[in-house]
């Protein structure tokens, strides 16, 4: 328990052996270190200050979160980051969802490990200037579960934040498990002292998602964090016509696939057809999704992007949406909603002091 560290042991909500409640609360009932924590001075965490020095070079903080896991949270992190990178700005992503760490996959690091330094822990880099850091790099086995306790997924964020020396960096984007448990909690409270900028929440359209949202928006207002923009992810699926499979049905139920023959009639018998994009509703959208959300919320709107196969494969192969002409309709509406995050409230006059 040096230093205030939160016992590997600990009850999985436990405040922390420098809290006024260690050992008094609920949570620390029957925990082994009730009386310990109890009795204990308390006093300021030195780790702090160590994240504090560490987080000095980093002019910007993101925080990337969502309410509900399966939303495309870390798709957006992994893209904004390489949109951030290629408008050369240096770049870190650093990936706190300690049980399900996908990171490392969706910018094609797969089998990298983390080397050490005199300065700390090396990030992977994908380019010189987009380093990345994840749990997923320290298993010896990708199919490895990490069955953790809270008090041990939190000494790693506090481990990532004062081991890993990432440099001169102008932004720093952190990709958040969903919900609002305890990395959540560890890392507003590390980093409140050296100042996030605030942080971004990604959701689908329909009402199950936005649910938990609103708890999300929620949580960041009781911890002093500015909601930089909610993205309403998934909204629809979009794609040219012509990349769609057709099939037909058979008299006996059966589905024969006739798109070679979709393609060939549509560009020999209706070719202005080759450039419409075909759309459709995935997810019910009769509540007004996250727009509807965002004005009662009074949380700014950042966009939709629409569910596009393009997309789906970049995450798949680890690599940056953006590049290629094909690049998808994905791509242009992730573009404008990472420039509008650039240049809104948030941002732009921070960006704007930076060069001055």
């Amino acid at each position: 328990m040096e230093n205030g560290e939160i016992p590997e042991n600990a009850n999985e909500h436990c405040p922390g052996p420098q809290s006024d409640s260690a050992g008094k609360s609920d949570a620390c009932q029957g925990c082994p270190n009730q009386e310990v924590c109890a009795t204990a001075p308390k006093g300021p965490d030195p780790d702090l200050v160590a994240i504090a020095e560490r987080m000095a070079t980093v002019k910007h903080k993101i925080l990337v979160l969502s309410g509900k896991g399966g939303v495309g949270k870390s798709t957006f992190s992994a893209q904004l980051s390489f949109a951030l990178a290629a408008m050369d700005f240096q770049v870190g992503l650093l990936d706190i969802d300690i049980c399900g760490p996908s990171i490392p996959k969706m910018l094609g690091l797969e089998g990298q490990e983390i080397h050490q330094s005199n300065l700390g822990w090396s990030p992977v880099y994908v380019e010189s200037n987009l380093g990345v850091m994840s749990i997923g790099f320290m298993l010896p086995n990708p199919d490895e579960a990490v069955v953790w306790r809270g008090p041990r997924k939190n000494s790693l964020i506090k481990q990532f934040l004062k081991d890993v020396y990432w440099g001169e960096l102008d932004f720093l984007v952190v990709d958040a498990p969903p919900g609002t448990s305890d990395e959540h909690i560890s890392i507003v409270q590390y980093l409140n002292a050296t100042g996030i900028d605030g942080a971004v929440i990604v959701t689908t359209p329909q009402q199950v998602s936005l649910i938990d949202v609103r708890k999300e928006v929620s949580f960041c207002k009781k911890v002093g964090v500015q909601v930089l923009g909610v993205v309403e992810n998934m909204s629809g699926l979009s794609q040219p016509l012509i990349d769609f499979k057709f099939l037909r049905i058979t008299e006996a139920g059966g589905e024969r696939d006739v798109t070679e023959w979709v393609r060939e009639y549509v560009k020999e018998k209706a070719p202005e057809l080759l450039n419409v994009i075909a759309c459709s509703e995935v997810f019910d959208t009769s509540s007004g999704g996250a727009l509807k959300m965002c004005r009662e919320m009074g949380v700014q709107f950042l966009g939709k992007v629409p569910l596009d196969p393009k997309l789906c494969k970049a995450a798949e192969e680890g690599r940056s949406c953006f590049i290629g002409e094909n690049s998808g309709v994905s791509a242009s509406a992730l573009k404008k909603i990472i420039e509008k995050l650039v240049e809104n409230q948030g941002l732009s006059k921070m960006l704007v002091d930076d060069a001055a």
